[in-house]
């Protein structure tokens, strides 16, 4: 057989095999055992004979089928590595289009099943998909790289009481039709078994496997705007509580038009998860999912809001080909984000935005100071877990990077060239040498005004890089720096101080404060109680470096309250890293021995990964 031609660090697909064109999936699911008992119709561009890779993880496929005359086709079946998973390759010949039968894993990585007791109304039973970076193989087997680009449909054979929602347009639910579950392992009789439903799905734009996506519960929604419903678990306060933090929706879909052009995706529903989702929102395309964290109360919680949705055009439409060049997608969102918040909420919040991300990158640098391959744009992924690397980086530095661009050529020529940008490579995947060349082409001369290799090859931050300018951020950072000699910010200064400023004002506090004034500042403010997790958690961790005991409780509450990884990795991080933490040690482990149950199959992993390296 020939050597493997690997296009992506992460992935067992070959540059060599034809990219499936289109992949219909059929899912029982199981909530009893935990298991989706499913099938997977791959379609290729033309008949094809050789060897066909695929990537699977905690697969067990039961046949592989010709799909016009039912018969066996041979397969193989690797034994699992560590990242990657198994590589699943097919034998076929003179195919246009094969039949996997398989059953996932009660453990798959992408999928979080959660018990009654779990959920918000704590009678049915909730799943959801987290597939990015590399989880869609845990789902279905397929070309798991941002490189092979799909469409797909899938029928979805629930139980009645519960609905569900995907990233695809819903084309129907509806009673199950005799035959349709004869492949699956469940067989015929449990897909048209009392109590159970199917729900039809269509995603008719090519979309990289990570953007694959379905939630399946106790489901109810509200419309906030022509092309947006808002989604959750059905619980009138949640529901009501994110119809109003997401009010501008329309506001902002029409501000991303106006900066890139139209948008492609038809609907931009939201569905906030419960609790234990392991991010701040996934892009997955007509239907972002949201931590239910964002819900603050005053409409910060819309900036995330702002980031997936820019996300439409920057990733969704253009995609970086592996995570290599992830900055490509999340630079540019970052930067678009910052221009619809700009637009919506006013320069002042963009600062506090831009501020924030400012410290984010700088504490990252300090992660990585022994690693500083992670401090680059353009990163050398091979043989690395992207959960265990993922930063705010690529979003930080990617963000610097074009905003130091635009500050070259002023904003008209940047917005234009944007546009052009999306125009020339919607629906495609493409990787940081591209977009260089494209830049050089359409913005001539560039190369000799910014230094492009330092800034996508170089390690750190670049000299060129931007603290942002604004009077509120001045502000915020000076009283920051007053409080060292000993001065606790004034009632009325802090007045109008809504969760931003907050964070922004803890963010810069020394990290070498007496426990005394943790407790003073806490007595005067509450920010330990704040219903903003971004002040609470930034809070907590200024109280673990200052051994302030008091709150540990509160850091306890926290990471059994909330599975989102931006919490979850500082604070377990502070508890373990550095001399002098063996009581700190104990209770981190304690508390995910109590908590990991609870926690998403991904934030469970990263979690490991930080207690294994200290403990």
């Amino acid at each position: 057989m020939a050597p493997m031609a690997p296009i992506d660090p992460h992935s067992f697909t070959d540059s060599t095999h034809p990219l499936a064109t289109h992949i219909s999936l059929s899912l029982f699911f199981d909530f009893s055992s935990s298991l989706i008992h499913a099938s997977a119709l791959l379609t290729l561009p033309s008949p094809y004979s050789g060897p066909l890779s695929l990537d699977a993880r905690g697969l067990t496929v039961l046949s592989v089928l010709d799909p016009l005359t039912s018969s066996p086709l041979p397969f193989s079946l690797s034994s699992p590595e560590p990242i990657k998973g198994c590589h699943l390759t097919l034998t076929l010949s003179n195919h246009s289009s094969v039949v996997i039968v398989y059953t996932t894993a009660p453990t798959a990585s992408a999928l979080q099943w959660l018990s009654p007791p779990q959920t918000f109304n704590k009678t049915l039973p909730f799943v959801y998909t987290q597939c990015q970076a590399i989880h869609a193989r845990s789902v279905f087997p397929c070309q798991d790289t941002p490189a092979a680009r799909v469409c797909y449909s899938a029928r979805l054979n629930v139980p009645c009481q519960l609905s569900a929602v995907m990233s695809a347009r819903h084309v129907d639910r509806r009673d199950p039709i005799a035959g349709e579950g004869s492949l699956l392992a469940c067989g015929d009789g449990a897909w048209c078994a009392e109590g159970r439903t199917v729900e039809e799905f269509v995603m008719e734009q090519p979309i990289p496997p990570y953007l694959f996506a379905f939630a399946v519960g106790e489901l109810g929604f509200r419309e906030v705007g022509p092309r947006t419903r808002v989604y959750s678990e059905a619980v009138p306060a949640v529901l009501e509580a994110a119809a109003k933090e997401f009010a501008s929706a329309e506001d902002m879909i029409r501000q991303g038009e106006a900066l890139f052009g139209p948008y492609e995706w038809e609907r931009f529903d939201l569905l906030v998860l419960p609790p234990s989702f392991p991010y701040g929102g996934m892009e997955n395309p007509r239907m972002t999912f949201l931590t239910p964290t964002v819900l603050k109360g005053d409409s910060s919680g819309a900036q995330v809001v702002a980031h997936e949705l820019a996300h439409s055009w920057t990733g969704n439409l253009i995609t970086n080909k592996t995570n290599e060049h992830f900055w490509l997608n999340e630079g540019f969102t970052t930067y678009a984000e910052r221009r619809i918040v700009e637009a919506v909420q006013g320069e002042d919040r963009a600062a506090l935005n831009i501020g924030i991300g400012w410290r984010g990158l700088n504490k990252e640098m300090e992660r990585f100071k022994d690693n500083l391959e992670f401090t680059k744009l353009k990163t050398n992924q091979e043989g690395v877990d992207p959960d265990n690397v993922y930063s705010e980086v690529p979003y930080e530095k990617g963000f610097q990077f074009l905003w130091r661009i635009e500050r070259q050529v002023g904003r008209p020529a940047f917005d234009e060239f944007t546009k052009k940008y999306i125009a020339t490579f919607k629906f495609k995947s493409i990787d940081t040498e591209t977009f260089l060349e494209f830049l050089k082409a359409n913005l001539p001369g560039i190369e000799k005004e910014i230094d492009l290799t330092l800034w996508t090859e170089g390690t750190g931050i670049p000299p060129d890089a931007y603290e942002p300018v604004s009077s509120i951020y001045t502000k915020i950072i000076s009283m920051a720096n007053e409080f060292k000699l000993g001065r606790m910010p004034r009632e009325d200064e802090v007045a109008d101080w809504g969760g931003m400023e907050w964070e922004l004002y803890l963010e810069n506090l020394p990290k070498s404060i007496e426990a005394s004034q943790i407790l003073d500042l806490n007595a005067r403010y509450s920010l330990s109680e704040s219903k903003d997790y971004e002040v609470k958690v930034a809070f907590l961790l200024l109280a673990i470096a200052s051994k302030c005991k008091d709150h540990y409780a509160e850091v306890e509450k926290t990471l059994k309250a909330v599975g989102r990884k931006k919490y979850l990795v500082p604070l377990y991080t502070a508890l373990v890293e550095g001399p002098g933490k063996e009581e700190e040690k104990i209770l981190a482990k304690r508390v995910f021995a109590e908590a990991r149950d609870t926690y998403h199959p991904i934030a469970q992993g990263v979690v490991e990964t930080i207690l294994s390296k200290h403990i």
